[in-house]
């Protein structure tokens, strides 16, 4: 009794903890694995959380928070076991375009305000996770995130002009305001500050070529700032305007509760949404990816959830919105990460790392976070899946070249609602509009397939396809235009068999689209056949009385001989003329069972 009920308890308590999944995986081999990978995964974040934390317009050591706490739930409650939560830039640069122009960025209205986003967007993530709404995140396409990270790249490249070259510029710019801000205002260029960021960029690029698993940020971040300590030593120099960040608190994550207001609220639901559609495509696609790899199985309606608990526990300890990290995913992975014992090992990492470097920030220089974030810019922007898209569809290529320009112009929960919405019309057009193919019957001796490949003409009386994709609502109006322009075009076909492989739904409306059709082909005279229907497709047939109005005998099961049932229904008159003869039937006999005469044979007597 005992051994039944733990078994039927075990699998519900694994769901609700799946951590209890890879537990017993633990050993001291993947300690030290996970070890190994987690001190790696600290040192990458630590200049990362730095630097999307500026560019998200909060406090610096906020980007490391975010890293912090989320990184464990989502470790703890999530189904990869590969995938690292923290900040990103994505999420950065939309937190900042939205949230900027209701607060002060780094004033304490703006923490809360993101605070309050952040704890929203949990809230949502946990919703669709218990809701089982993890496939919805398929429908925002890959075109749709290659265009607004692309968008989103050169937004963070022009929102750093000002800081890599030392001009004065406003805050809030446009892209294009941005860019023409910087050519108008090009002889107030810092020769000083532009040289710390031109040595910071030369340094990453140099060491990321040259020692490509040494964490070439770090190294970037320590040559800026000598850079700028030595030239700010020289007595000449007394005013070089190098500025520095802010330094970094030396402390946990602070408890942090986020104002639960209904100004808060009505401030930071819509960019909670907008926040919470590209988290969970990040965190979902990097998941599956990883997985590809690692032939791991990823559950989608459990990310949802390990996502949603990341963000709500996160909201409470100082760390703003989170999501699945490519470049520390894939990082982990390549270290040797056995089980999430490694993101969470990174966490604790990070904290000793904070409490030891954080004196230290004091020392960094702006212009060194402007090379750093133009290098995290430039990887956003995938120039090789651009060029695919716009090489194979131009369809896609509309959509990419949208949802670009809706990044760089609208606010950016706008763009990725506009992504969305194309994405979802787009695949509507395309589900709309099945393909829909003639075929016969294969040649080959004693083949029930119908094939588009025999060579084969029309029979003048009977149209034979077959439809490649569901009958539902937005689909019937293109199928039934096909089905009637065929004894529009030729009016002795009035009889038509569908072969049902292809069609996998069907719902209502297209139910009766077909009742409908075959009730007129049987006032024409004809009728109306359908070959080979899938189950799920008969049994809503069958369910809604559908069947009985379209004719039991009608419908033919694999290996039946559908043309044999229908040939003697056909017109003889035409038949006799006819020389195509492309069924079995029509080369011994008329539909009336009459023997056909061959071309040139004396007719019979009294024919």
């Amino acid at each position: 009794m005992n051994t039944t009920f733990i078994a039927h308890l075990l699998p519900r308590l694994v769901r609700l903890l799946p951590f209890l999944q890879w537990w017993p995986r633990v050993n001291r081999v993947t300690l030290r694995a996970d070890l190994i990978a987690g001190g790696i995964g600290a040192a990458i974040v630590l200049p990362q959380g730095v630097a999307f934390a500026t560019i998200a317009g909060m406090p610096p050591e906020y980007g490391l928070y975010a890293a912090i706490v989320p990184a464990i739930m989502a470790a703890l409650f999530g189904s990869s076991w590969h995938l690292v939560s923290g900040p990103t830039t994505a999420i950065s640069i939309v937190i900042y375009s939205t949230m900027s122009t209701l607060a002060e960025p780094g004033s304490r209205e703006y923490i809360d305000l993101v605070l309050m986003a952040t704890f929203l967007t949990g809230v949502f993530q946990l919703a669709m996770g218990l809701g089982r709404m993890g496939v919805l995140v398929n429908f925002i396409s890959h075109t749709v995130v290659v265009g607004f990270t692309a968008g989103a790249g050169l937004l963070i490249a022009s929102s750093q002009i000002q800081h890599f070259f030392g001009m004065p510029m406003e805050r809030g710019m446009s892209f294009a305001e941005s860019v023409h801000a910087f050519f108008t205002q090009i002889d107030t260029i810092n020769p000083y500050v532009t040289l710390v960021g031109l040595v910071t960029l030369l340094t990453a690029l140099l060491v990321r070529r040259l020692y490509p698993k040494f964490p070439y940020m770090i190294a970037a971040m320590i040559a800026g700032s000598l850079l700028a300590l030595g030239i700010d030593s020289i007595a000449f120099l007394a005013s070089t305007g190098i500025p520095t960040v802010t330094g970094l608190t030396a402390a946990l994550p602070q408890f942090s509760a986020p104002p639960f207001t209904l100004e808060s609220l009505r401030k930071t639901v819509s960019i909670a949404v907008a926040v919470t559609m590209l988290g969970l495509t990040e965190a979902v696609s990097i998941a599956r990816s990883i997985a590809l790899r690692s032939e791991q199985r990823i559950d989608g309606n459990q990310e949802f959830i390990g996502q949603g608990l990341s963000n709500i526990f996160g909201s409470f300890f100082s760390a703003y919105a989170s999501s699945g990290s490519f470049n520390r995913s894939g990082v982990n992975y390549e270290a040797g990460a056995k089980t999430p014992l490694a993101s969470i090992f990174a966490a604790f990492a990070l904290i000793l790392i904070l409490l030891v470097v954080a004196p230290l920030a004091q020392y960094l220089p702006i212009p060194t976070m402007a090379g750093i974030l133009f290098l995290i810019a430039y990887a956003l922007i995938d120039f090789k899946a651009m060029r695919n898209i716009v090489r194979t569809s131009r369809s896609e290529t509309a959509v990419l070249a949208v949802t670009l320009v809706a990044t760089l112009t609208a606010q950016l929960e706008f763009a990725i609602y506009i992504g969305v919405l194309l994405s979802l019309m787009l695949y509507l057009k395309r589900t709309s509009r099945p393909r829909i193919v003639d075929v016969k019957p294969d040649p080959a001796e004693h083949s029930y397939l119908l094939t588009t490949q025999s060579g084969l003409p029309d029979c003048l009386q009977l149209k034979m396809v077959r439809i490649n994709g569901s009958i539902f609502f937005g689909a019937v109006d293109h199928v039934q235009g096909v089905l009637q322009r065929i004894d529009a075009d030729n009016p002795d076909q009035k009889h038509v068999l569908i072969e049902m492989t292809g069609v996998n739904f069907i719902d209502i409306a297209g139910a009766e689209m077909l009742a409908l059709e075959a009730k007129r082909r049987r006032r024409l005279g004809g009728g109306l056949y359908l070959y080979r229907v899938n189950d799920d497709v008969m049994r809503l047939l069958t369910r809604g009385g559908y069947l009985n109005e379209i004719g039991k005998e009608n419908i033919f099961p694999v290996k039946s001989r559908a043309v044999g049932f229908i040939y003697p229904k056909l017109d003889p008159e035409i038949c006799r003329k006819c020389e195509r003869q492309i069924f079995r039937e029509c080369k011994t006999t008329l539909p009336n069972g009459e023997p056909r005469v061959p071309a040139g044979a004396p007719a019979a007597a009294g024919a």
